[in-house]
């Protein structure tokens, strides 16, 4: 049988990011997605013009009706975009005990734009982080996130007020190479790719929803986190350019 992964992110109208990425990142690897859209977006692949949140009770009407139905493999957290919604998501999580989740700590798209209220990343570390099997941030989420500036810095502190595994990703660094750090209990690994020439729309969406089906497969949180960049790589590698703006990542 397919993993079913539930996926709850916002949806990108030009394709590129949010629910669509997940869906297509997870159909790749085998899986099967389940959504719950927490809001729309005004956005191309050039920038992030606005959205508007979804109601919180829709959420919990649509996410008890698919508890009545479907179990779920894994759990993949996108844009939450509101204290509310995040207590929903947490309050949702713990009737999936057990259920490996993957939290992409959208607080900006990669095209530019915010997609979050000013108090919401105090709310993720608090409420929400600490019931995932490990974060994705890019650096500049991670600064925002712990208000320190290195990588070491801000895995260190994220690790040690969320108790979980962090996944930094080096792809706004000015490098050669793009270098994904690893931090948990157990200490630091790093992974270094090539950096490719674009840049790409919905690349850390890719990232946390492959992982989040790996970890659905049955893989371990090491080998889906290694295995998830090597396909998010791949994707990358047979991007192609859709508007005037980012490159989209190849899904398939």
């Amino acid at each position: 049988m397919k993993p079913n992964i539930l996926v709850i992110a916002g949806h990108d109208p030009s394709g590129g990011a949010g629910i669509h990425a997940d869906i297509e990142a997870i159909r790749a690897l085998g899986g099967f997605a389940s959504t719950l859209i927490t809001g729309l977006t005004v956005q191309n692949s050039q920038n992030v013009r606005g959205f508007r949140l979804t109601d919180e009770d829709l959420l919990r009407q649509q996410a008890a009706t698919l508890l009545e139905d479907y179990s779920f493999q894994a759990v993949k957290i996108g844009m939450t975009g509101s204290v509310a919604i995040i207590d929903f998501i947490a309050e949702l999580l713990q009737q999936l005990p057990g259920v490996p989740v993957i939290l992409d700590p959208v607080l900006a798209a990669e095209a530019g734009g915010s997609l979050a209220s000013e108090s919401l990343a105090e709310a993720m570390l608090e409420k929400l982080a600490p019931l995932c099997d490990v974060m994705t941030p890019n650096l500049p989420e991670a600064q925002a996130l712990t208000g320190r500036q290195s990588v070491a810095d801000c895995g260190g502190e994220l690790v040690k007020r969320t108790g979980r595994a962090t996944l930094i990703t080096g792809t706004h660094d000015d490098t050669d190479q793009v270098t994904n750090h690893l931090f948990s209990a157990d200490g630091e690994q790093q992974w270094n790719w090539e950096r490719l020439p674009h840049s790409y729309h919905g690349s850390g969406c890719t990232l946390a929803s492959s992982i989040a089906c790996l970890r659905g497969h049955g893989e371990s949180l090491a080998n889906a986190v290694a295995d998830g960049q090597a396909h998010v790589d791949r994707f990358l590698r047979n991007a192609f350019r859709p508007g005037h703006g980012q490159h989209v990542p190849d899904r398939r």
